[in-house]
């Protein structure tokens, strides 16, 4: 991938590099020939340590400064736009976003109902019941008394929670109730079997959506490690009927599965990238520049977001960089060198 000669080079602000979209997002543009600054609350992040990008610290979304360190990191070094890998700071960015235009800093938001849906997993079951769109039963704990388990499992897990922390299965609603004691502002949903998938998916202004369907073979800590493209038409509508129903604008990813009776259930979006995009990448999905092209204001290619099905991608951990004591300067491994 090479910077797109309509866009030319750009300073982009990626948030949230600790985690693995925000993270390997950082990677891409810098190999596209972008400036890249990467930014995080943890000191300890592994993307503040990405070879070319500038790295900044600033304060977690739930800290009253973060609205202030934001927005002063963005009169201090002037990007042009941002890509939030944290699904909670978005919510702050849409209050930011006159703040952020003032500075010259484009975002690409979706509608407040949307991101709204996404952060709240309650909402979020409430407008896919809503509008038909098949999904696990949904209860909070107060309702619990109504869960139907007719003999299944039950999940639970936070409300506003992401990736796998906090998330427990059990089997009877007594153990629900008590799990509920323990989970952070819990949900208690129906533990539904099947195949898990993730549609990486890009939407423009004109409703038009383009999705790319890869299987979570191997899931470790609530990432996929191990990916593969695929089609199915059933799931494929489902995430689209999703999109819709939420008013989606930008990028999103959808979470489901497939079931032994080869019919999809939705469980999840995330309007950002997911931790495992790159699969779709691989797979021929130019996601990143053409999520770029809307941030700027430019239309979707969705020719450029045709995908091949069977390409499977593996992420490993490696040792990414090393120091010795506080303050030491660090070593970047030769991989990293070579990007």
């Amino acid at each position: 991938m090479s910077a797109d000669g309509v866009l030319g080079q750009r300073r982009i602000l990626v948030t949230g590099v600790g985690g693995a979209p925000a993270f390997d997002l950082a990677r891409l543009l810098l190999r596209a020939g972008h400036e890249v600054i990467a930014a995080d609350c943890d000191h300890l992040a592994p993307g503040l340590l990405i070879p070319g990008a500038v790295a900044r610290l600033t304060a977690q979304c739930t800290d009253a400064r973060y609205e202030r360190d934001l927005l002063e990191l963005c009169e201090q070094l002037h990007p042009d736009a941002i890509f939030s890998g944290v699904e909670q700071e978005l919510p702050l960015l849409l209050r930011m976003r006159p703040h952020l235009q003032g500075l010259k800093v484009r975002t690409w938001l979706p509608p407040a109902d949307a991101v709204a849906a996404c952060v709240d997993k309650a909402r979020f079951a409430r407008v896919l019941r809503e509008h038909a769109i098949p999904a696990p039963g949904t209860w909070l704990p107060h309702r619990l008394h109504e869960a139907r388990t007719s003999g299944g499992a039950l999940i639970v897990k936070p409300r506003h929670g992401q990736g796998s922390k906090n998330v427990h299965v059990c089997a009877t609603r007594a153990q629900a109730k008590v799990l509920c004691q323990l989970v952070p502002d819990p949900i208690v949903q129906e533990y539904v079997e099947g195949e898990e998938f993730t549609a990486d998916c890009l939407t423009g202004p004109d409703a038009r959506s383009s999705v790319i369907l890869r299987r979570r073979l191997l899931i470790k800590g609530g990432l996929a490690m191990v990916s593969e493209t695929f089609r199915h038409g059933g799931a494929e509508d489902a995430v689209r009927r999703t999109l819709s129903a939420l008013g989606m604008t930008g990028v999103c990813c959808v979470q489901g599965l497939i079931r032994a009776d080869d019919t999809a259930v939705i469980t999840e979006a995330n309007a950002r990238f997911a931790g495992a995009f790159l699969a779709s990448v691989a797979a021929g999905a130019d996601l990143v520049s053409q999520a770029l092209r809307g941030v700027f204001g430019f239309d979707i290619d969705h020719e450029r977001l045709r995908y091949r099905p069977g390409v499977r991608t593996t992420k490993y951990v490696e040792t990414f960089a090393a120091a010795t004591g506080a303050g030491a300067d660090l070593e970047v491994t030769d991989a990293d060198r070579r990007d």
